[in-house]
């Protein structure tokens, strides 16, 4: 989807795309500003060239996932919506129904989920810029920094929302585990990115 088109949609009332959508687009953004960064810094530090490859390859990887989340985010809340939608007339369709919204929740966990591991994976990439990367992009490695965060952080809260629909306690319990410790690894990370960026000012 077109960048002008995509905030066209997400300026309207329709429900999709919602902010798992734009957190993907965060997630896309800050790939795309890794690559660039370590490709830059391929041209001009030439004994990090092992380092910086490696970096701009997951950047690329990265970049082409999460624009497909962001599409991905959108269909699994339309699911939710198709499941809300089907008929409650007698007591096995109101149980059919019950089901289908519980199995459409759970499913919405799924890209969030990824948008938070990929996020990680870009913040300690910008990382690893910002004290190894060419100091002339140093602020778009800061920025790709600040926008994996933020991904990361939407894909959390997005998480969340969806398990207050969820019942199955098991599965609450094992997504609370992966939130808890995916919100710890982020402010470790971006208390070391902070720090370093704090260290060039």
């Amino acid at each position: 989807m077109e960048i002008k088109r995509f905030l066209e949609k997400l300026a309207s009332d329709d429900p999709t795309p919602g902010g798992g959508s734009a957190s993907a687009l965060a997630g896309a953004m800050s790939a795309a500003l890794i690559g660039m960064v370590a490709g830059l810094t391929l041209k001009k530090e030439k004994l990090k060239q092992k380092e910086m490859m490696m970096i701009k390859k997951r950047g690329e990887l990265m970049q082409k996932r999460l624009l497909q989340a962001v599409d991905e985010d959108a269909r699994s809340y339309q699911e939710v919506l198709k499941a809300f939608r089907l008929s409650k007339k007698t007591e096995k369709e109101r149980l059919y129904r019950s089901r289908m919204i519980e199995k459409a929740f759970k499913n919405a966990t799924v890209t969030p989920q990824l948008v938070c591991h990929f996020a990680l994976h870009l913040m300690e990439d910008s990382y690893t810029l910002i004290v190894k990367g060419t100091p002339n992009a140093l602020s778009d490695a800061g920025v790709g920094a600040f926008l994996a965060d933020t991904a990361l952080k939407g894909g959390l809260m997005n998480i969340q929302i969806n398990l207050g629909s969820v019942k199955d306690e098991a599965f609450i319990n094992k997504m609370n585990v992966l939130t808890r410790n995916l919100e710890k690894r982020r402010h470790r990370l971006m208390g070391k990115v902070l720090k370093s960026l704090a260290k060039t000012g």
